[in-house]
C-alpha cells in the first residue's frame, strides 16, 4: 500500500517556521495544515503570531480560525481533522504540509496513536479542579513533574485541562501518560519528511523578545481587551501564552509592564519546552539556521524533503 506523502516542520516558538513553509509550499505544490493549538481560534491574532492573508502568498492554509475562543479543541479532534485533510489534500495533486509547534498533536497524526478514556474518573477529575481553584496551577504542576516529569515538559502550566487530565490518568490508573504514550505503536502512518528548525539559544530568544515588542505594537492589548470585556474567561483559548499574561493586567494583579515581561519569560521558557519536547519524542531532521547563508540552507532543505518523499 501507497502510503501518502507529508512534510512536517517544527520547531520552537520564533523559529522562522512560517516563511519557511510557504517556500516550502510553492516549491513543492503544497497546502498548509496548521499545528498549532491556538491559532484555531477566530478573533485571537496577534497574541498567537497568527499568519495574515498577505504572508500566505496565496498558498491554502488549513486548522486555522475553527472554533470560538469559547470553544475547547482536543488533541483527538486535532487528529481525526488533520488525517482527513492529508487525504483531501493527496487527493487534489497536492502535497500536505503540517506546520507547528505543539508536539503532541504532531505526534498524534504521523504515529499509530489511539485515543481512549483510560483513567478517567469524574471523582478524581472533580477533586484535581478544586485542588486547582484553592491552591492554583504551581502545586499540581509540582506533582506531575514528579510522578510525570516527561507529561510535565511538553504541557504548559497554562493549559489546566492537560495538566488536570495528565494527573488523572496517574492516580486512576497507575501509569503516567508518557507511558501510554509509550505503549502506543510507533509506526509511522505516513511517507514523511519531518524537519526541524533550531536557533542558537541566545538569538532565538532575542527573537521572542521582539517578536512579543512588535505584538503590543500591533495591538495586542486591544485584542486581548475585547475578549475580556466579553466576558470569556476560564476557557482553553485564554490559557494561551500572551493572553493568560494579560488577563492578569486587566483584573488588576500586575503592571502592563510586568504583563509584557511574564509574556517574555513564557515565551521563552515554551521555546525551551518544545526543544525538549521535539528531541525526546520524535526521529527529527534537524537544520541550524543561525549560521551562513538562508538560501543555502532552504536548498538543503529542499533537497532533503525530494531526497526523502522521492519526489
Amino acid at each position: 500500500m501507497n502510503m501518502e506523502k507529508v512534510v512536517v516542520i517544527i520547531g520552537p516558538t520564533a523559529v522562522g517556521k512560517t516563511k519557511l513553509s510557504i517556500e516550502v509550499a510553492k516549491r513543492f505544490n503544497g497546502e498548509i495544515i496548521s499545528g498549532d493549538s491556538m491559532q484555531i481560534y477566530r478573533s485571537m491574532d496577534i497574541g498567537t503570531a497568527k499568519i495574515t492573508p498577505e504572508e500566505m502568498e496565496g498558498i491554502p492554509h488549513h486548522l486555522i480560525d475553527i472554533k470560538d475562543p469559547t470553544e475547547p479543541y482536543s488533541t483527538a479532534e486535532f487528529q481525526t481533522d488533520v488525517r482527513k485533510l492529508i487525504q483531501e489534500i493527496t487527493a487534489r495533486g497536492k502535497l500536505p504540509i503540517i506546520v507547528g509547534g505543539t508536539g503532541l498533536y504532531i505526534q498524534s497524526v504521523i504515529h499509530n496513536y489511539h485515543f481512549s478514556e483510560k483513567g478517567s474518573d469524574e471523582a478524581v477529575r472533580k477533586q484535581l479542579e478544586t485542588e486547582l481553584a484553592e491552591k492554583g496551577i504551581d502545586v499540581l504542576m509540582e506533582r506531575l513533574q514528579q510522578i510525570d516529569p516527561i507529561s510535565a515538559e511538553s504541557i504548559h502550566p497554562n493549559n489546566h485541562r492537560r495538566v488536570i487530565r495528565a494527573l488523572e490518568v496517574y492516580i486512576t490508573t497507575g501509569k503516567t501518560m508518557s507511558d501510554y504514550m509509550d505503549e502506543q505503536e510507533e509506526e509511522l502512518l505516513y511517507d514523511l519528511a519531518l524537519i526541524g528548525l533550531t536557533l542558537d539559544r541566545e538569538i532565538l530568544y532575542h527573537r521572542i523578545n521582539q517578536r512579543v515588542d512588535l505584538m503590543v505594537e500591533e495591538g495586542l492589548e486591544e485584542e486581548v481587551r475585547k475578549l475580556h470585556d466579553l466576558g470569556i474567561k476560564d476557557v482553553q483559548s485564554i490559557q494561551a501564552i500572551g493572553y493568560k499574561e494579560l488577563y492578569q493586567y486587566l483584573d488588576g494583579l500586575i503592571s502592563f509592564q510586568d504583563a509584557i515581561e511574564l509574556l517574555k519569560r513564557n515565551s521563552r521558557r515554551y521555546a525551551k519546552r518544545q526543544l525538549t519536547w521535539f528531541r525526546n519524542k520524535m526521529d527529527v531532521k534537524w537544520f541550524d539556521m543561525t549560521e551562513g547563508d538562508y538560501e543555502k540552507k532552504f536548498i538543503e532543505i529542499i533537497e532533503y524533503i525530494a531526497g526523502k518523499l522521492k519526489i
